[in-house]
């Protein structure tokens, strides 16, 4: 198939043409009511330049790259231009922030552009992510600032080719123009470089477009929103007669629980906490969505969040992401309960998220571990004592896991010498290991190649199954802060060259061992590579 030019760049609307807009075009900060969404159109920006952008998205929208390229298509990216056929609209939702409900929320500064009909991929929809004020911005001005959109286009792709559920990022615009923000909401603002990302996915709907319909009492619009999302994005559940009845949406639900228990074991995985998980941060498919304070477990810290704003609380800390992802589905419950009418089978849905969740993780930390399958007898205690260790002086969980995977098993006793000397790179601090860490550390691997022996797995078979679910590259908070850096200076070429290696995160790639290696101590409580706020 030959990729059409840009003047051919075919857009089929689903989203506007099925759902309730808003009747004001009225560009103003405003409660909008019995509408899916407002129609609104990007700001124009000064000096719009294409920073980077992403082949393979490019690939899946069939969009080739002169196309990407083109001075025109910039233009749209940075949202001076829209297209014949797009439908730009932000779109209308709730949510519970930090626990709390906190009302109409809204894309404050995100603009859909329109969905495109891909030849293979399906529906794909485009949205601007610091396009310009919406009616739900609230008092900001609906931009973004480079730091975070360079972030937020890294993270997506590098998540993908981790094998991650997640929004993808078609490209990174600068726009030539400054943008004010307190980074730290510490009374000092300042003026950053603004910047546009182009985020990709197949809907954008969120937890919270459902709670804001049945927070309002609008059943009618609650309704028809379920039921597109299911016609459109669950079609194998969409009955053939086109009447959703009670069984529908909880097949629909249960495959929301499913998917999501799915996407948190997978963040777990590699070491990935979100930071914001609140309802309106959910997406209906089970994809990472919103890329704000994210961050990487550098040192293996069950108790880290990235989130200044959670500092104090750690709601979002790593460890309790499941628990969250579970709570954030029970508000998801509450919200279709009218097109149930029954909680009990809500209920009953909502608890297989569990079964899901440990059937999920036992199953990805056996693979981490280079087991055959999962043993409910051992391999518990296996991974809970493993958890443990990972704690008892600081380890960079990464590193760990790939050192462990070329550590010699088949032969011998494991001794504290043999395992200092393979697992050594990983510890941030070895001269601080005492004699009763190096004791438990030895017991615990002891204990593990006995286990490995009883699958009867030789050392390069365990290591190459190892190799193929415990990545070497993560895009860690300092490697981006590092593309930031350049960035500002007018230098893609960190944007660049990390975009390059993470999209074979699993693969040795010698010439980049520099990006594999532990947080340097400069970034330890450097702001951007530590902690972050939502300050974009």
């Amino acid at each position: 198939m030959t990729a059409p030019s840009l003047a051919e760049i075919a857009f089929d609307n689903r989203f506007t043409e099925d759902l309730p807009a808003d009747p004001l075009r009225l560009n103003e900060t405003r409660q909008v009511h019995s509408a899916a969404y407002s129609r609104v159109q990007p700001t124009p920006v000064r000096r719009p330049e294409l920073l980077a952008y992403s082949p393979e998205v490019a690939r899946m929208l069939d969009l080739d790259p002169a196309v990407i390229e083109s001075p025109e298509f910039v233009d749209v990216l940075a949202g001076n231009r829209v297209l014949p056929g797009m439908d730009p609209h932000a779109a209308c939702y709730g949510g519970h922030q930090f626990g709390h409900w906190a009302g109409q929320l809204g894309d404050g500064r995100a603009i859909v552009l329109g969905e495109i009909a891909t030849s293979r991929h399906g529906h794909q929809t485009l949205q601007l992510k610091g396009a310009g004020p919406t009616p739900y911005s609230r008092h900001a001005d609906g931009l973004a600032v480079l730091r975070s959109s360079v972030r937020e286009f890294l993270c997506s792709e590098a998540m993908h080719h981790l094998g991650v559920p997640t929004t993808r990022a078609l490209s990174l615009v600068t726009t030539g123009e400054q943008v004010l923000r307190d980074m730290f909401y510490d009374g000092h603002p300042e003026y950053e470089p603004g910047a546009v990302v182009c985020r990709v996915a197949p809907s954008f709907i969120r937890f919270g477009n459902f709670e804001i319909f049945t927070a309002r009492n609008d059943l009618d619009n609650l309704r028809r929103l379920a039921d597109f999302t299911i016609r459109t994005e669950f079609p194998g559940i969409w009955p053939s007669d086109g009447e959703a009845t009670t069984d529908h949406y909880l097949e629909w639900y249960r495959e929301v629980v499913r998917l999501t228990a799915a996407m948190v074991v997978e963040w777990m995985r590699v070491g990935f906490v979100h930071g914001v998980m609140n309802t309106d941060n959910m997406s209906i498919l089970g994809l990472t969505i919103d890329y704000g304070p994210y961050g990487w477990l550098d040192d293996f810290d069950p108790n880290w969040t990235p989130n200044t704003t959670d500092a104090a609380q750690r709601r979002y800390r790593f460890a309790n992401q499941p628990g969250i992802a579970h709570w954030n589905l029970s508000r998801l419950a509450s919200a279709i309960h009218p097109l149930v009418g029954a909680v009990e089978p809500l209920q009953e849905a909502l608890d297989t998220f569990v079964d899901h969740y440990e059937r999920g993780y036992g199953a990805m930390m056996a693979a981490k571990l280079g087991l055959l399958r999962f043993d409910r007898d051992t391999d518990p205690t296996l991974i809970r004592d493993l958890i443990d260790v990972l704690q008892l002086t600081e380890t960079d969980m990464t590193i760990f896991y790939r050192s462990l995977a070329a550590f010699p098993l088949e032969t011998g006793v494991p001794d504290w010498p043999a395992i200092e000397t393979a697992l050594g790179d990983a510890y941030y601090r070895p001269d601080e290991i005492d004699a009763d860490t190096a004791h438990r550390v030895t017991d615990w691997v002891a204990r593990y190649a006995r286990r490995v022996r009883t699958d009867g797995r030789s050392d390069a078979e365990r290591a190459i199954a190892m190799n193929e679910v415990n990545p070497k590259f993560v895009m860690r908070n300092y490697l981006a802060q590092l593309a930031i850096d350049a960035a500002v200076e007018d230098d893609p070429s960190v944007t660049h060259r990390l975009l390059d290696v993470m999209r074979r995160p699993y693969d040795e790639q010698p010439e980049h061992e520099d990006l594999a290696g532990k947080r340097p101590d400069w970034a330890r409580t450097r702001p951007g590579c530590s902690m972050l706020s939502c300050s974009s």
